[in-house]
This record gives structure tokens, C-alpha cells and sequence, in this order.
């Protein structure tokens, strides 16, 4: 029995009725992600074999409307799909929360063209969404684009972007990207296109060795495409941001985040438990922190269902998504959600002791710290922060 299935049950919990329909194929999932977990991590190489078993049992469909032939799975579903994989290997589950901002904004904000619909289809049937916002020379803001779309007098576009990081951009089916919507456009003024392999050429321009989520692969590219019309999504992307990619994204994120801090928690239960069968008896020193960092883990998984079960409550009422106390929780849960995770891993860690700080083994807490700690540095929690400085004098309060 894991740690989630062993609270009460709620809504807010991994073995709810509300991720029950996925819960077997999840299962399998995070079974082949565990297996390579370690070596994903050691050579900073795609989770490959996970991704073909996402593909598999439907997982990178998952998200897609009935209408379109999908299971239409809620975001609180998705939350709870996104945390299993990420007790297995955070990784894993970046891609698999990566990807579905994507999907998600394909069929939400794309409209009816046949290059999006097309590709709706594709992702019901498995296909993987990357993506890319940053740029060299806009210092991290997705908001903002250098590049732009260029049309010829045939109909066709091109587009050239200088990426610093495109996550898992090899193992990908479609990268959308965001560009001003022509030479003439302000920073601002974005569009999000469609950029299929065989339209677009990626030169590597650096490599992704970094301390921890290294199975993301975020390498640097130059990408170059040329594409059609019916490639670019219907909304501009300041509608597509706010109302679909930065709330599903920080939603599923923070999932990741849930996933990690369970499995070390799990982690250091086994440890307590083992200082208890070696001293019948006697409460072991590691049982009061053990407590305590249940009750914190659960405060988590509270907040992080929460937002889930919002955003599902709202996602149609575009009053409330474009509100800036809608961007203010979502951003909240963000910053949240990446400050505890480093902290419950580390309270993990004192609780497991030296094996934990061990490099291998069955409660080696070594990666999962590390991954941790990339959750505050991806999208800069401080540039998050300045952001929420400005709506903070727009709204009167929060959700």
C-alpha cells in the first residue's frame, strides 16, 4: 500500500474514485518508469521506454474530448496521473505534464483548422507535444517573442527561433511554438504554431547536463520550420496562456512535485518501520518526524487537488480564467508547490539518515532531491513573483 492510498479516502487523494478509470494503465506506466528511473538519470538520455508505454495504454491521449474521439479526462484526473508517475521518476512525469499544456491548448484554444484538427486526432492516437516559449534575448519571459511569422507569396510560412530550451524536442511528434504573428508585431503579440518534423530542422546549440530532471533533455536549439496557415492555433497566445497553458501547466507541475515528495515520504516510512521491527517496543526517534511530515505532504496534496478541481469547475468561464486573482492563485500554487517539495524531501531525508544520502539503494533520496530542486528554477518562481507584484494592485483577492 502506498502512502496516498493509505489516507482516508477523498478527492484529493491518488486512489479516489476520480482517477479510477486510469489507475491500471497508470499503474503500468510507472512500473516500466521505475525500472529505467536511474538510468534516465545517469545518462540524461529521453524516458523512452515510458513514453512508449504512455502511448500504449492511452495515457498521452487522455486529455482529448469525447468529440473527438478522446476520453475527455478532467484536469483533476490528469493531477492524479501526473503525481503517480512522478513517485516512479519525475522525468517521466515532466513530459507527461509538458505535453498536456500542449494538448490541452490544441483542442481549447485551436480552433477548427485542418492542420489542428488533424493534429487533435494525432494526439488522441498518441502522438507527443513538446514546446517552445523561450528565446534568447527575452530573458526567460514566454510572453514576449523575437521571432515572427514570415508568409511568402505562396501561403506558406516560415519561422526561425533561437530556443535555449526545448524539453525532449527529439522524441517529439509536434513542437508548438510561439512567434509574433508577423515582422511588424509588437514582443507581445504572439501566435502558437504547429511545427510537425518533417517541416522543421533543429540544430542542437547546447546540451542539457544539469543536477537534476536531466531526462527532460532541455537541450538549446535553432529551429527553422515552414508551415501553412491551417498550423496556427485559432486564439492569440495571450488568450491561449492564460486560459489553458499556465494554469494546466502549474496544476500538473505541481503534481510532478506531490509524486516526488510521496515517494520520499514513502521512503521514510520504510525506514521507521525498520527501526521499529529492530527495537519491539520502543517508539523509533524517526516517528514524530514521520508524522509531522505526513500531515505537510497531505497539506500538499490538498492544495494541489484543490486547484485541479478549480480550474475544472471554471475552464469554460473565460470571465474567471482571465481574471488576474485567477492568475494570482495559479501562479500561487507554483511557487507554492516548488518551495515544499524541497523542503518535505529534505525532512525525508533527516528521517531515512545516512542510506538515504547514499548514492543507490532502496531509500536513496539522492535524485529525488535533486529533482526537487529544479522545481523553483524552472520558470523562475522570482519572475513569477514580480509578475503577481503588478496584479496584486488589480484584485482585491484570490480564489
Amino acid at each position: 500500500m502506498t502512502l496516498l492510498e493509505a489516507t482516508p479516502p477523498s478527492d484529493d487523494v491518488a486512489g479516489s474514485d476520480r482517477g479510477a478509470r486510469f489507475a491500471g494503465r497508470t499503474a503500468l506506466v510507472a512500473d516500466v518508469a521505475r525500472l529505467f528511473a536511474d538510468d534516465v538519470d545517469r545518462d540524461a538520455r529521453p524516458p523512452r521506454e515510458a513514453i512508449a508505454a504512455m502511448r500504449e495504454h492511452g495515457l498521452l491521449g487522455a486529455s482529448v474530448p469525447a468529440e473527438f474521439g478522446g476520453e475527455g479526462a478532467t484536469l483533476a484526473e490528469l493531477s492524479v496521473i501526473a503525481t503517480e508517475l512522478g513517485r516512479a521518476c519525475a522525468a517521466t512525469a515532466m513530459v507527461f505534464a509538458m505535453h498536456h499544456g500542449q494538448a490541452m491548448a490544441l483542442w481549447r484554444n485551436g480552433g477548427d483548422a485542418a492542420g489542428v484538427t488533424t493534429l487533435v486526432e494525432r494526439v488522441r492516437d498518441g502522438a507527443l507535444l513538446a514546446s517552445s516559449t523561450t528565446e534568447k534575448g527575452i530573458g526567460g519571459d514566454a510572453r514576449r517573442s523575437t521571432c515572427a511569422l514570415e508568409p511568402d507569396a505562396t501561403g506558406r510560412i516560415r519561422l526561425r527561433k533561437d530556443a535555449p530550451v526545448i524539453s525532449y524536442a527529439t522524441e517529439a511528434d509536434a513542437i508548438l511554438v510561439t512567434a509574433r504573428s508577423d515582422v511588424d508585431a509588437p514582443a507581445s503579440d504572439q501566435r502558437l504554431v504547429v511545427c510537425l518534423p518533417g517541416d522543421t530542422v533543429l540544430t542542437q546549440t547546447s546540451t542539457w547536463d544539469t543536477l537534476g530532471l536531466r531526462g527532460t533533455c532541455s537541450n538549446g536549439w535553432l529551429l527553422d520550420a515552414e508551415t501553412t496557415v491551417d498550423h496556427v492555433l485559432r486564439d492569440d497566445y495571450a488568450q491561449i496562456s492564460a486560459r489553458t497553458v499556465l494554469p494546466v501547466s502549474h496544476v500538473l507541475w505541481a503534481s510532478v512535485w506531490l509524486g516526488i515528495a510521496a515517494d520520499a515520504a514513502d521512503r521514510a516510512r520504510k525506514a521507521v518501520r525498520k527501526q521499529a521491527r529492530a527495537a519491539v517496543g520502543t517508539t523509533p526517534p524517526g516517528a514524530l518526524r514521520l508524522a509531522e511530515l505526513l500531515v505537510e505532504l497531505q497539506s500538499l496534496a490538498d492544495t494541489v487537488r484543490h486547484a485541479a478541481q478549480r480550474f475544472d469547475t471554471v475552464a469554460d468561464d473565460v470571465a474567471v480564467l482571465d481574471s488576474p486573482a485567477f492568475a494570482l492563485a495559479a501562479n500561487a500554487l507554483k511557487v507554492g508547490a516548488s518551495e515544499r517539495v524541497t523542503d518535505l524531501v529534505t525532512k525525508a531525508l533527516r528521517i531515512v539518515g545516512i542510506a538515504g544520502y547514499a548514492a543507490g539503494g532502496p531509500t536513496s533520496l539522492g535524485r529525488h532531491l535533486r529533482d526537487a530542486n529544479g522545481a523553483a528554477v524552472m520558470v523562475s518562481n522570482d519572475r513569477l513573483l514580480h509578475n503577481d507584484a503588478g496584479l496584486a494592485l488589480m484584485t482585491g483577492a484570490i480564489l
